[in-house]
């Protein structure tokens, strides 16, 4: 058998394999119940969003949450396009002084919610390269240990994008 008759030959077992899970519906189920335990064991950003910022500022602030999933994992850094660099942070207040200082990276516990959210740890965008308007969107990546890279739309919205969940 020449090299061509074996790719040719091997091509075709693929076809054929990728034909089959296409026309055997229980292959199919199969592979869908694969890809949601997949999804389900990595950990899930939801409600990705920022406030808006006025012309001339150059830094903003993220937010999102973060769903564990089946094992712990760890949010090891965010980027986006639209600044010059992106921070995770915490603030806390110490008396009458708000302390902010920068994380190397969040631990996402096994079926946990992370929160970042106002006053607490949230995205540092730095160097904005353009003004966040409300009604105005842009992708951010967060990267994961065991998850790698996840990428979300974060909305620009004038307050959290689930008020039912602030106390």
């Amino acid at each position: 058998m020449n090299h061509l008759s074996w790719i040719f030959g091997r091509g075709c077992a693929m076809a054929l394999a990728g034909l089959l899970l296409v026309c055997n519906p229980e292959a199919q189920a199969q592979a869908q119940a694969q890809a949601q335990a997949q999804a389900q064991a990595q950990a899930l950003v939801q409600a990705p969003w920022a406030r808006p910022t006025v012309q001339g500022q150059t830094v903003g602030g993220g937010y999102f949450r973060i769903d564990g999933g089946a094992t712990n994992d760890r949010l090891l850094g965010v980027s986006a396009d639209i600044a010059q660099s992106v921070e995770l942070h915490t603030m806390r207040m110490d008396g009458d002084v708000m302390r902010m200082r920068q994380l190397n990276s969040v631990e996402v516990p096994a079926r946990q919610t992370v929160e970042f959210k106002p006053g607490g740890m949230h995205v540092m965008l730095i160097g904005l390269k353009t003004p966040l308007k409300v009604g105005n969107s842009f992708p951010m990546t967060l990267r994961f240990e065991k998850a790698g890279a996840v990428s979300v739309n974060v909305r620009v919205l004038p307050a959290p994008p689930s008020a039912e969940h602030q106390h």
